[in-house]
């Protein structure tokens, strides 16, 4: 955990990362009710400083503890410091997980459990990709194919699609997202 968290703080402060809101969420923030939501691996706040605004009370959850410095402080935020391969999800507490540009598959049954019938999952992350592009190298942190879609086929999808994308530091990369509802 500390190897970890040491990392990511040293990535926050020499490599900027994008400030603006995950296009994704801007797009699809309307499908939620507003409420509870969740931001995993948040870092420095740009998406639930946006759900803040919206009206959501968020848990942003982040190992780095320099990242959650950085983000504002708002009472309707709960900044949770936490090593993201030990945390475990409350059951039925969110109306919103949202899940940008991470990967640790045993939270795809967990973020199920954790949105409220009819709570909604905002995911987005890299893909395998061959060729010249820029994601990360260790097939641990990169789906498959169709792996996030199959992950939630058992959820209303409301979007999903595999394409093109540019990172946080504006390199090439494939990303894959996905927009699903849970079943009541």
């Amino acid at each position: 955990m500390i190897e970890d968290k040491e990392r990511w703080n040293e990535r926050y402060k020499e490599k900027p990362f994008r400030t603006w809101v995950e296009p994704l969420l801007k797009k699809y923030i309307d499908v939620a009710n507003v409420g509870y939501a969740l931001d995993i691996a948040c870092g420095e706040g740009r998406n639930a400083h946006f759900l803040a605004e919206k009206g959501f009370e968020v848990d942003a959850v982040d190992i780095s503890d320099y990242a959650l410095s950085q983000v504002k402080e708002d009472p309707r935020i709960h900044k949770i410091e936490a090593d993201l391969d030990f945390y475990s999800l409350q059951k039925n507490k969110y109306d919103l997980v949202l899940n940008i540009n991470y990967l640790n598959r045993r939270f795809f049954h967990q973020i199920k459990e954790a949105l409220k019938p009819k709570g909604v999952v905002i995911f987005e992350t890299f893909i395998i990709a061959h060729g010249d592009f820029d994601n990360p190298q260790n097939p641990e942190y990169l789906l498959r194919k169709n792996e996030l879609l199959h992950a939630f086929i058992d959820t209303d999808i409301i979007y999903y699609e595999e394409r093109l994308d540019v990172n946080m530091r504006g390199e090439k990369t494939m990303v894959a997202s996905l927009v699903a509802k849970k079943r009541c």
